[in-house]
This record gives structure tokens, C-alpha cells and sequence, in this order.
């Protein structure tokens, strides 16, 4: 594919906002020579196509995982299973596992994880639609944690507005 195409495709499949923090992640970790990995759940693996719409990304991105089911978190991810009983798929326990998760089963330096209730149903009074937690490591350094509340916005918006934080924190973390 040329870079015109790539170009058009970026900007066709994200917003300009997006496409922007996904290069701003792959300028920094390419500065500092780190790779990144995701783990997604609600997002679907909206987070790595962000990435890769960038034409060169190669030597940034190293893999990303869609966990979308339990089974696939505790199976690609090593997630306790005890930890998803104990707190639910949508957690701070479970994001934090799944960016380690990704650190210790890929190549990568820096991982962000997602997990949340995009709707339009699925939720709950303690996790309702709008719900997302997001957890970026650097392999040996940073760990973050976001709890996002966006609200019943529409399962699009959620999923938007979760790559466009997790993008941001992704860049935190690589520094």
C-alpha cells in the first residue's frame, strides 16, 4: 500500500485527534527505542489500528492482544481467573493485570490495557454503560490507572473516547 493510501485510511478510520496522539506515542517510543503492546477488550483492537494506520509504525508497534472474552484475558494474558470472580472483567485489577499480562507475553517495553462496558447494554448499577479502565506499564518503570466514567454517550463514543485516554496514557508513560 503507498503512503497516500495509508494517509487516507488513517484519517478515514480516526478522528484527526486520534490520528495525532497515535503519532505523538510513536515519535516518543521511537525516540527511546521502545516498543509497545496492547491489550484491549472494549475497544476491540481499536488502539493497535490507530497505531498501525501510521505508516512506519513497524518498529514502534509489536503486538496487540483482543481479550474481548474472560477466557481469552486468563488464556493470552495469564489474568487470574480469581481476579476476574473477585472484581468483575471491568476493573482496575483486571486493566492493571492485562498491561502486565501484555508486557510479559510479548517483546514490548510499554503496554496500555482496556476493559470497560462500551453499551449499549451490559451494564449495571456498579458498572454501568460508559464504565472503562485503562492501565498503562513501562516494562521496569511507570504504572498507571484511569478510571473513566464517560456515560451513556453511545457504544462508538465510549469506544472512541477509551483509544483517544489510552493513546494519551500510553505517551505518559513512554515519557
Amino acid at each position: 500500500m503507498d503512503n497516500r493510501r495509508a494517509r487516507f485510511l488513517a484519517r478515514a478510520m480516526f478522528s484527526p485527534e486520534i490520528t495525532a496522539a497515535a503519532r505523538a506515542v510513536l515519535e516518543a517510543c521511537r525516540a527511546q527505542g521502545l516498543r509497545i503492546a496492547t491489550a484491549e477488550s472494549c475497544t476491540g483492537g481499536l488502539i493497535a489500528a490507530a497505531l498501525t494506520a501510521i505508516p512506519g509504525s513497524s518498529d514502534v508497534f509489536e503486538r496487540g492482544f483482543v481479550t474481548y472474552s474472560n477466557e481469552a484475558k486468563c488464556e493470552m494474558l495469564r489474568v487470574p481467573a480469581e481476579l476476574i470472580v473477585a472484581h468483575g472483567a471491568v476493573s482496575a485489577e483486571v486493566a492493571r493485570a492485562m498491561a502486565e499480562g501484555a508486557l510479559a507475553h510479548s517483546r514490548a517495553d510499554v503496554a496500555v490495557a482496556v476493559t470497560g462496558v462500551a453499551g449499549p447494554g451490559g451494564g449495571s448499577e456498579t458498572k454501568p454503560v460508559g464504565l472503562v479502565h485503562i492501565a498503562a506499564a513501562r516494562s521496569g518503570g511507570m504504572r498507571l490507572h484511569e478510571e473513566c466514567r464517560f456515560g451513556n454517550v453511545g457504544r462508538d463514543e465510549v469506544r472512541e473516547m477509551t483509544v483517544q485516554r489510552a493513546l494519551e496514557m500510553v505517551a505518559q508513560v513512554a515519557g
